[in-house]
């Protein structure tokens, strides 16, 4: 039995990618040197797997920005806006795509499955065919191979799932683009395979969500072909965060060994195990430590589900791994100095799950003693029992859910007229997402803060003061409803779970977004309660500022629990409905507190979504009941917003109009206004804004373009509905690149506004 990894996270352990890659971006930093530094970095981590007794180390899981954008820039697949010319993608333009340009917008970016990582969508188009222009698998193989003495297992994303992920335009099928790609894949793998690569991962994560009968034909067709292309290369084929659709089917492909999710989905995979059997001529790797969350495993648990998974698969042709890529998690627990011991013994972070995996195998091939395996279980048997896990008083306020009306009691229309009489607001209000730019100056002020440099007071001063500065940027600019800015927040999820009870926050638990944006999410460890108000003095205090409405701004609950490392002890549903009744108080705090518009983001709200459409329906229930538990509660003609931003909506439109907020923004700008067709089949009676720009590139729009977007949405949209706003929060941003795209963006909304007025609505 051998052990094994899917992927390893890019970022570091200090964040010396993300670093790299700024300065790069900002000039500080020269090509050569950027290169440099990404090379010593990707050696480096591989080098720690090797000590950490890997066996199968993953190479070609390292990128510059994001793997799918990798796959896609070595087979010269290229937006035609991006003037590609050929040949291999340089990283100029490799950033380009990415990033977008002064003169070209950036590719749509959109959730990695139902995960918090964001991949750069390709554009398949019939205009320009395919063609390998940089095996970069091969070359990151040889490199891992001359450098450290590496004998690696290349990392690829497989055929089918990447034009599954891409846009397709043009009269091509989808069976068509894939057969483009089968010629360039086969030859990838015959020089892998000549090379000496020993195992190849090709990553198929498609085939664990709901695969048509159609694209089961297309992997067949894709796997016979390959087999033919390279009939020396031994394929992994690998799939995660689910079961496989059809077991029977997949066991069948034509490749060296199988790769399953044995966390999510572990029931019908298991199930299947015993009932099917496995081939006797294909490796099996188990994907048996949570990939994805930070907890430990309990060893002794898995080692006696693997001794009757031993009676269909010899130990031999068994691999033993996580269950998905281990970019999710952060690197080492070995960094946090200031978690209690009680709960640290029970995290597990990279490099604990990579020792997790190699002790196991240990274990199972009897070359350490199961008692190794003893200490997981105990560990997380003293969390469970822990006060923190048994908070009385929270456990008895959700039991009352179920007896509890979720609803506002008002329906939408009535409520907007209440709403309106109140606020009187333009046509077309203009509005933003809630953050603005964090300088440098502001992340010293509160690291100065954190560490005791700055007191309280001082600290309190200077929010003050960039809030001032920032309602009266609003008010010249012409915003409608205004915002007090977040400066005094970190993440959007860390903030509040720094003042609710139940979590706990880590110093270096960093994982990678998108592109070098990077998070740490929080830990829920605990019952979740509400202590004391969390955003009431800053939005009061901008209040007091302006005779405009200002937001409350909250995330919502279930954005919380996704973006969040959530306990495992306990149901999904029961955890996200403590964080709504602790929001609810917060919600009715702001309210008490005379603000009229509160906003309660739920941008990860469609990224929750199970892969299985089967299993869809019980999550949005549980879904919008957190949500209504959130603001069930206030006056109707307080105005709820929500906020989602980078997913296919239009296959849960119907759970978004049950949120029953009174406003909804969501991104449009990257999609091109594909979403709007979801608007043309659905009634929709509520306030929207659909992002109007990309704020996630740094080029400021031009006036037609946001023009174009809003004429886009009232062909579809009542202008009463209809609001204007960025596609998400601007705390990314620089404060010149705001203000000047702001400005166009109320100059055309104004135009819009002026337009209409001159017809009867």
């Amino acid at each position: 039995m051998r052990s094994s990894s899917l992927g390893y996270p890019r970022i570091g352990g200090q964040r010396e990618w993300k670093k790299n890659l700024e300065a790069f971006w900002a000039g500080k930093r020269s090509k050569t040197d950027f290169l440099q530094e990404q090379k010593s970095l990707r050696l480096s981590y591989l080098q720690k797997q090797q000590q950490l007794g890997l066996d199968l180390i993953p190479v070609g899981d390292f990128s510059d920005y994001d793997h799918v954008l990798d796959t896609a820039v070595a087979f010269g697949i290229v937006p035609e806006r991006f003037a590609y010319a050929g040949g291999k993608v340089e990283e100029e333009t490799y950033f380009a795509i990415a990033r977008g340009t002064d003169d070209a917008v950036a590719a749509e970016m959109t959730k990695w499955f139902n995960t918090n990582y964001h991949y750069i969508v390709p554009e398949l188009t019939a205009s320009r065919e395919p063609a390998l222009v940089d095996n970069r698998w091969l070359r990151l193989y040889e490199e891992a191979k001359s450098e450290l003495g590496i004998n690696g297992k290349p990392v690829l994303l497989g055929p089918v799932s990447f034009v599954k992920l891409a846009k397709q335009y043009g009269n091509k099928s989808f069976s068509e683009h894939v057969q483009t790609l089968v010629p360039l894949y086969g030859q990838v793998l015959a020089e892998l395979a000549q090379a000496g690569a020993p195992l190849i991962q090709v990553d198929e994560p498609i085939l664990a969500g709901d695969v048509t009968e159609a694209e089961w034909a297309v992997v067949e067709e894709t796997y016979q072909s390959l087999a033919k292309l390279a009939p020396n290369a031994k394929l992994l084929l690998q799939t995660y965060f689910e079961s496989v659709a059809d077991y029977n089917r997949f066991i069948q492909l034509p490749v060296a060994g199988l790769g399953f999710d044995f966390v999510a989905g572990k029931e019908e995979t298991f199930q299947n195990l015993r009932v099917n059997g496995f081939p006797n001529d294909k490796l099996l790797a188990l994907g048996v430590i949570d990939g994805r969350n930070i907890w430990r495993t309990d060893l002794t648990a898995v080692n006696a589900e693997l001794k009757e998974v031993l009676q269909v698969v010899e130990r031999e042709r068994l691999i033993l791994q996580p269950s998905s890529s281990l970019l999710h998690v952060p690197v080492t627990v070995q960094s946090e100095e200031k978690i209690a011991d009680e709960l640290k013994e029970a995290i597990a972070f990279a490099d604990e799950k990579i020792i997790e995996i190699v002790s196991l195998a240990k274990v199972v091939n009897g070359h350490e003693p199961p008692s190794l395996l003893e200490a997981s279980k105990h560990a997380l048997g003293r969390l469970n029992a822990s006060e923190a896990r048994n908070n009385q008083s929270v456990q008895q306020e959700v039991a009352q859910i179920s007896s509890e009306d979720p609803s506002r009691g008002l329906d939408a229309p009535t409520r907007a007229k209440l709403q309106a009489a109140k606020l009187k607001l333009p046509l077309l209000p203009t509005t933003t997402i809630g953050s603005f730019p964090q300088t440098k100056e502001i992340r010293k002020k509160r690291l100065d803060w954190r560490k005791g440099k700055l007191d309280s007071a001082g600290y309190e001063t200077f929010i003050n003061a960039e809030i001032d500065r920032w309602i009266a940027i609003q008010e010249q600019l012409g915003l409608d409803v205004l915002v007090h800015g977040e400066f005094e927040r970190t993440d959007m999820v860390e903030f509040f779970g720094e003042k609710l009870g139940g979590f706990q926050f880590t110093t270096y638990g960093w994982v990678q977004s998108y592109g070098s944006r990077c998070v740490k999410p929080p830990i829920i460890y605990g019952d979740v309660y509400f202590k004391q108000p969390m955003t009431v003095k800053e939005t009061v205090y901008a209040q007091s500022k302006t005779d405009k409405p200002v937001k409350g701004m909250l995330t919502g609950p279930v954005t919380i629990y996704n973006w969040s490392f959530p306990r495992a002890d306990i149901t999904e549903g029961e955890a996200v409905n403590q964080i709504a009744l602790a929001l609810r108080k917060e919600v009715l705090a702001l309210e008490k507190h005379g603000i009229g518009v509160i906003q309660v983001d739920e941008p990860a709200l469609r990224e929750g979504l199970p892969l299985k459409r089967a299993k869809w329906q019980s999550y949005l229930d549980q879904s919008v009941t957190a949500f209504q538990l959130t603001v069930n509660q206030v006056k109707p003609e307080t105005q709820i917003h929500t906020h989602m931003c980078y997913s296919d909506f239009q296959d849960i439109i119907e759970a978004i109009d049950g949120l029953d907020a009174d406003v909804i923004s969501i991104e449009m700008s990257r999609s091109h206004g594909e979403l709007i067709s979801s608007f043309e089949e659905y009634t929709y009676n509520k306030g929207i804004g659909l992002g109007v720009y990309d704020i996630h590139s740094p080029r400021v729009p031009a006036k037609e373009e946001i023009a174009r977007n809003i004429e886009r949405a009232l062909n579809v949209l009542h202008p009463k509905q209809f609001w204007v706003n960025p596609d998400c929060g601007l705390k990314t941003r620089q404060e010149p690149e705001t203000v000047a795209a702001l400005k166009v963006m109320v100059e055309a909304a104004k135009e819009a506004r002026q337009t209409l007025e001159t017809k009867t609505i």
